[in-house]
């Protein structure tokens, strides 16, 4: 059991416990002060805390240091003004010794931890706790390693690791690693070799944002083995391993997990599971610069910034009993509640400069549950409880009483692109709804979504599309209720998200295939069944209980399905389109 989890037990009362054992599928607590990545952390005596700042006008704002603490498992939170400036914040604890450690480079100032008078990086060190004004600063490296992780204490290895990243003169940027053998009064340094540069090849037009290998998440297998996971740049986050307590890993190669540009974090129970937060997503192939106005800047065709990011706007939850070699789950944790907003750019203010889920903190609660801390920007991020045997799922369906919040629609609107401007966009489109619900055409007053084409200029892209998470498994059957009414759909299944609007979907598919009006009856509901098996690399594909076509993998998909991917075929405009009544997911 981990140090703090009795404490938390002995905390709660009755109803406290009823409250967070009745929590089951992921539901949300908090809107934490400040961006997710290094700032929460769990006090011996079970008080959970997030670290931040409020009434941030600009990104680089200061604003007014904060806390928000918890003393009931995440039920209920109250938050705390920092009246010092110099305190230890979120940090590492090693329940051995009571020693917690954190680690800044020296220009630090988020939230107001005080500027170190020497250049480099450095650890902090306490053994009072998170608010020790007389902390110790001990050097690390002269190098400015910044997107430091919280400082982790392994138990099987009896070591600290402070996981971050080093940019290189010429902006490769390395994955760098400290070890503390001493309880972090000593310091070993490793650069570890990063992933390939990103390629571009068609369909992109433009290199994406070179990140090689950085915010790397560690996690131990057992004994002396270890398993680091980094973002990247290419459609893969990349994996390194250790055989001997970190003290080298291997090269770095593709994960089976898809991901771009975006974190992930790796967290591992008390019972030896391991759980995976990413962003299980393709975002959209990088445009001709010279077709984007207003221009980009040279950054961004350069590949040293980004002109846009389209894929974080899911993320994603798995989890292994094997160390990795099987995982369950590849759920949606969340989509963004804002990504169809017209005004997504602007929305929720300057506070941050991204509105994404993305970036995350994971904290083990008793009763089988997981606390999540993800996001970007007080108008998307989000504290979230769920029960862990909601990622052993492994059927789904969706009828859309309750709406379109399990499915993803948006457009993108031509907006100003690149990074911060001195305005809250930020690498980002403005977005508007595509598909939408209307009336089923039986009069009965239930709803369906129909998928349709607007020829509107003010869209990047035209063709609709819904795209729909199930749990992910090797093999299974995939249903739609439809009534094609227009040009007729794209059905394909993948292993990972991709946008609604993206036409090269068929490109990453497992299997897609096209249905249109001269397949089917008019006015006419008719039942699509796709049986998968990846492992056999087939899908049989069935039409009103009648074997209908018989396909073949296209690409690979090593742990399974996942995602339904519909799309208009229209290649003009189509505002009968295809209506959509049920989606189900069944496991046989």
């Amino acid at each position: 059991m981990k140090y703090y989890l009795q404490a938390m037990l002995d905390h709660l009362s009755e109803d406290d416990s009823a409250m967070l054992k009745a929590i089951y599928a992921p539901r949300v607590v908090a809107v934490q002060p400040t961006d997710a990545s290094r700032n929460l952390c769990v006090a011996p005596d079970g008080e959970i805390r997030l670290y931040g700042c409020i009434d941030k006008k600009e990104p680089d704002d200061p604003g007014t240091p904060v806390y928000m603490s918890s003393r009931d498992c995440g039920l209920s939170w109250k938050t705390h003004l920092i009246h010092s400036d110099k305190y230890l914040g979120a940090a590492g604890y090693n329940p051995e010794t009571g020693r917690y450690i954190n680690a800044y480079p020296n220009e630090y100032r988020k939230p107001t931890q005080q500027a170190f008078k020497e250049p480099g990086t450095w650890a902090v060190l306490s053994d009072r706790g998170f608010d020790d004004e007389d902390c110790r600063f001990v050097f690390l490296t002269d190098k400015h390693v910044h997107i430091l992780k919280k400082p982790l204490y392994i138990e099987e290895c009896r070591r600290w690791f402070i996981p971050g990243e080093w940019n290189t003169p010429d902006r490769h940027k390395h994955v760098v690693i400290f070890t503390s053998d001493d309880d972090g009064e000593n310091w070993n340094m490793q650069m570890l070799p990063h992933a390939p540069a990103f390629e571009p090849k068609p369909p992109h037009k433009n290199t994406r944002w070179q990140q090689y290998s950085c915010e790397p998440t560690i996690v131990s297998l057992g004994g002396d083995r270890l398993m680091m996971i980094v973002r990247t740049s290419q459609d893969y986050h990349y994996m390194h391993y250790s055989d001997d307590r970190g003290d080298s890993w291997t090269d770095p190669a593709p994960s089976p997990f898809h991901g771009t540009i975006t974190m992930p974090v790796l967290e591992k129970l008390s019972d030896g599971r391991i759980v995976f937060f990413w962003c299980n997503n393709q975002p959209m192939p990088e445009r001709d610069p010279d077709t984007i106005f207003p221009p980009l800047d040279a950054t961004a065709r350069a590949g040293i910034w980004e002109d846009v990011f389209t894929n974080r706007d899911a993320n994603h939850l798995a989890i292994t009993e094997d160390c990795g070699k099987s995982w369950r789950g590849f759920r949606e944790l969340f989509l963004n509640e804002i990504r169809n907003y017209a005004d997504f750019r602007s929305i929720g203010g300057a506070n941050s400069r991204d509105k994404s889920v993305h970036q995350a903190e994971i904290l083990e609660l008793p009763y089988n549950k997981l606390l999540v801390s993800f996001g970007q920007n007080q108008i998307a991020r989000k504290v979230v409880i769920l029960d862990i045997d909601w990622l052993y799922e492994t059927d789904r369906r969706e009828d859309f009483r309750l709406g379109l919040g399990n499915v993803t629609t948006h457009m993108y609107l031509h907006s100003n692109l690149c990074g911060y401007k001195g305005f809250s966009g930020h690498c980002a489109y403005n977005r508007t709804n595509g598909a939408l619900l209307i009336p089923d055409p039986a009069g009965n007053f239930e709803e369906v979504l129909q998928i349709c084409r607007i020829e509107d200029e003010r869209l990047v892209y035209k063709k609709q599309g819904a795209v729909w998470n199930y749990p992910a498994t090797t093999r299974g059957k995939v249903s739609v209720r439809f009534m094609i009414r227009g040009s007729g759909i794209a059905v394909s299944l993948t292993d990972h998200w991709y946008n609604a609007c993206d036409e090269t979907v068929r490109d990453g598919a497992f299997c897609s295939l096209s249905v249109t009006a001269k397949d089917t009856a008019p006015d006419i509901w008719h039942d699509m069944d796709i049986r998968y098996d990846t492992d056999m690399g087939t899908a049989a594909v069935y039409l009103d209980d009648v074997l209908w076509k018989q396909l073949t993998a296209a690409v690979p998909a090593p742990i399974g399905l996942c995602y339904l991917h519909l799309q208009t075929l229209a290649e003009h405009e189509d505002q009968a389109g295809t209506l959509i009544k049920i989606l189900a997911k069944t496991t046989e």
